[in-house]
């Protein structure tokens, strides 16, 4: 017929992409004129039959010259290092991207790849790794700067962990809120167990000051029944500052809501649990680990 596959090709690729063939003007503005099949037109039925003029002034169809049939293909071969690359995209939605991954992990090992195959797994999961090894680094970090803080005010071991105690008992409310409202622990969830163990530590340590400086009034029981009575507003407004702040994240649903929702959970159910901590145990526990010093200063 005298065609070339080029020919035939670019027909292919206008009819189905389009060919722009102009310009439309509308006053200072410019848009591309293209030409293609409808939409509905472009079937497999339809391409077959598509008319390709010969160099002669003939018509013949597509199918005359060509096999037309769908198939499945990469349309684009990736190469990194010398070596073919082929990306599969995921999202996940409704858990935890590592919990996804190590259950990707798990299944995947059980097939046997082909020689010269081989798995990697980068994107957010990448980010989420190399970002969980700095918060191995940190957190003990910031946990470790604080208790030392602490001895720098009290000199003391057993109060400096009395107002420690506040963390951990703290970040078990953060992760029960996380539990309640179904979120993943993320890293944005880890920030807000930073930013927690501040606020929790910072409570006991005002109630617990004031106690030690009702001592050396008062007796160890009028001291602590005193000192939490005393230090009962400070406490709750320091705790609703911190958390009535986070709501508005902590139920949003906009972009970047899938940041704000951990973080905030974790200090609103965190804050909650040190609170009471704070309010009720800390005052009984420090009673209890310093009258027994007293019923021996008095027997003796």
């Amino acid at each position: 017929y005298g065609l070339s596959a080029k020919a035939i090709q670019d027909i292919v690729a206008a009819s189905v992409g389009g060919q722009n063939v102009g310009q439309i003007l509308q006053g200072d503005r410019r848009f591309d004129f293209e030409i293609r099949l409808e939409d509905q037109q472009r079937t497999i039925q339809n391409l077959a039959q598509l008319p390709i003029q010969l160099p002669n002034g003939g018509l013949i169809q597509l199918q005359d010259v060509a096999k037309v049939e769908r198939t499945s293909g990469l349309n684009q071969v990736g190469r990194e290092n010398g070596k073919r690359r082929v990306i599969i995209t995921a999202n996940v939605e409704g858990r935890d991207l590592g919990s996804f991954v190590q259950e990707l992990r798990a299944t995947l090992a059980k097939e046997q790849l082909p020689a010269g195959y081989w798995l990697e797994y980068g994107g957010q999961f990448e980010n989420l790794a190399s970002a969980a090894a700095r918060m191995k680094i940190v957190v003990p970090l910031a946990l470790a700067m604080i208790f030392i803080l602490l001895m720098a005010v009290f000199h003391n071991v057993k109060e400096s962990l009395l107002v420690f105690s506040g963390v951990p008992f703290a970040l078990s409310g953060g992760l029960i809120a996380l539990w309640l409202r179904d979120i993943p622990l993320s890293m944005s969830a880890g920030v807000g167990f930073i930013a927690l163990s501040g606020v929790a530590v910072l409570n006991g340590l005002v109630m617990l000051s004031f106690i030690k400086e009702l001592r050396e009034k008062f007796d160890i029981q009028t001291a602590t029944w005193n000192g939490a009575i005393l230090r009962l507003r400070p406490v709750l407004m320091t705790a609703c500052v911190a958390s009535l702040g986070f709501i508005p994240m902590a139920l949003a649903t906009g972009t970047g809501a899938e940041v704000q929702r951990p973080l905030a959970t974790v200090v609103i159910g965190g804050i909650i649990s040190s609170t009471i901590l704070t309010l009720v145990l800390l005052p009984v526990i420090y009673r209890w680990m310093n009258e027994g010093k007293t019923k021996s200063v008095e027997h003796s």
